[in-house]
């Protein structure tokens, strides 16, 4: 356990170094939160795959191959089809904006179409929702130290994990948290695949054991309902259209054609290697777990079991010391490359389209933005883990999080660049209305039909903003006549 835990704590201080490197190179916010605008296509597709996936969808997939089997990895091929769409429909009209080297944010675009009062709107959103999204991926490496080291009680771990998430990205901004992403996937990717399955798949006794004790149904890829991809795909898919983290690499790109390739190649990485690495995993876990063998640490096949513990108890059981130290670094990276991710997101919205706080144009006022940029990110990273200790299911926060920005921002985005008839209001209207309607349902716990309430809110939003474009529109060719 020692050892583990030496190895891990080895891991956290190299990505601190990291921090500290960039945090030398770093000389102004544009720096700090577009990574310089000079990255290549695979990093930036890494790093994107990276924040998309990240520790909490890891957790979750997990907890999806816990409870109904290998048909869990739907929920990231919602992802490959987002990344996909995004790349042939949304970026190539981002870069037609006039002044694509100065923009630094999505609520920068509202405010290129709508105005200043939409554009501060949509940085309220955006700062909410990746406030609650970083708060998440903290929970998911507390669920992660807690259900691996023994001892580690999950206030303490989700107080180390939001400590460590923090402090390096105040430190080191998107470029470090991009050229770290592309090594935390690589640490990630050969942790699971050349530590994690075999030894689980071995510890648990092989396709004997599978097929002996688990249901059929989780051997499928039909074991989900339509409800289950509505509800997915109404959630993931858009969020490659409003998500503040994507447009922060499609700024960060170094051009069109880069971008483009980044998002196909982010697309690859999300469905099929890591769904169903995850839910592949989660099934093993629920395997140990009816044979018994989590009894050791706690948990009797007969007890219930949070679903999101079963991967890492999975990997506390049957892993041998040393290899679940450089495992449990393997998923603390994919914590940290979406944390530090959605944090930036954050602070970046806040500071630039809520604070409205702009450089200055000389080495004294990049200073100083720059400092104001890190500060943003401390305050913000604090109320995240804050938010944290009050939260249980790691899955249900992201989503919610996801549902939130989504409901508000994608039809307006949509019609930005797609509909000539857009008006301020309409966009104004809409965004308040769908939050407030999928904000409103899922507190009270309302779905009709079965279907998320991320659906009514775009529907919502869907006809405020269409039906006030069309009334404005015909009001003014009335007037002109």
């Amino acid at each position: 356990m020692i050892f583990d835990i030496a190895i891990f704590a080895i891991y956290v201080v190299l990505v601190f170094l990291v921090g500290l490197y960039f945090y030398r190179k770093n000389k102004t916010s544009d720096d700090y939160y577009v990574a310089g605008r000079n990255v290549s296509s695979w990093h930036i597709g890494l790093s994107v795959v990276a924040t998309d996936v990240g520790g909490g969808f890891s957790i979750g997939l997990g907890g999806l191959g816990f409870t109904m089997g290998l048909s869990g990895s739907w929920l990231l091929f919602t992802g490959l089809i987002g990344a996909w769409l995004a790349a042939v429909v949304l970026i190539p009209k981002v870069y037609q904006l006039p002044g694509i080297k100065k923009l630094t944010t999505l609520p920068q675009i509202f405010e290129h179409f709508y105005g200043k009062r939409v554009a501060i709107l949509a940085g309220i959103i955006t700062t909410i929702g990746y406030l609650g999204f970083t708060s998440s991926q903290i929970i998911a490496g507390a669920k992660l130290a807690s259900g691996t080291f023994v001892g580690f009680s999950f206030t303490h771990a989700v107080l180390v994990m939001g400590v460590v998430a923090v402090g390096y990205t105040i430190l080191g901004g998107l470029k470090a948290v991009i050229y770290t992403d592309t090594f935390q996937w690589i640490i990630l990717m050969a942790g699971l695949l050349f530590a994690g399955i075999p030894f689980a798949f071995e510890a648990i006794g092989g396709w004997e054991a599978i097929n002996a004790i688990l249901d059929k149904d989780y051997l499928t890829l039909t074991n989900l309902t339509w409800r289950d991809l509505v509800n997915w795909s109404v959630t993931i898919i858009p969020i490659w259209f409003v998500g503040m983290t994507l447009y922060q690499r499609i700024f960060a790109s170094r051009g069109e054609k880069q971008a483009k390739k980044a998002w196909f190649i982010a697309g690859l990485f999300e469905w099929p290697m890591m769904a169903f690495l995850g839910v592949i995993l989660g099934l093993f876990g629920r395997v140990a777990y009816e044979q018994g063998l989590f009894e050791v640490v706690g948990f009797a096949a007969s007890a219930e079991m949070d679903p999101e513990l079963g991967l890492p108890v999975l990997l506390r059981t049957v892993l041998p010391h040393g290899l679940m130290g450089l495992v449990l670094a393997a998923y603390f990276s994919a914590v940290m490359s979406t944390a530090d991710s959605c944090l930036m997101a954050s602070s970046g919205s806040f500071l630039t389209d809520i604070l409205r706080f702009k450089d200055g144009g000389d080495e004294e006022m990049d200073k100083k933005s720059l400092r104001a940029s890190q500060l943003a990110t401390l305050v913000l990273g604090v109320i995240s883990l804050v938010i944290a200790l009050s939260l249980e299911n790691v899955l249900e926060a992201m989503l919610f999080s996801y549902a939130f920005m989504v409901s508000g921002l994608f039809i307006p985005i949509v019609g930005a660049f797609y509909w000539k008839k857009s008006t301020r209001t309409g966009a104004f209207v809409a965004m308040i209305a769908g939050g407030v309607v999928t904000t409103s349902l899922t507190l009270l716990k309302i779905k009709w039909l079965g279907l998320d309430p991320n659906l009514y809110g775009i529907i919502v939003a869907a006809l405020l903003f269409f039906g006030i474009g069309l009334i404005k529109n015909q009001r003014k060719n009335g007037n002109n006549l």
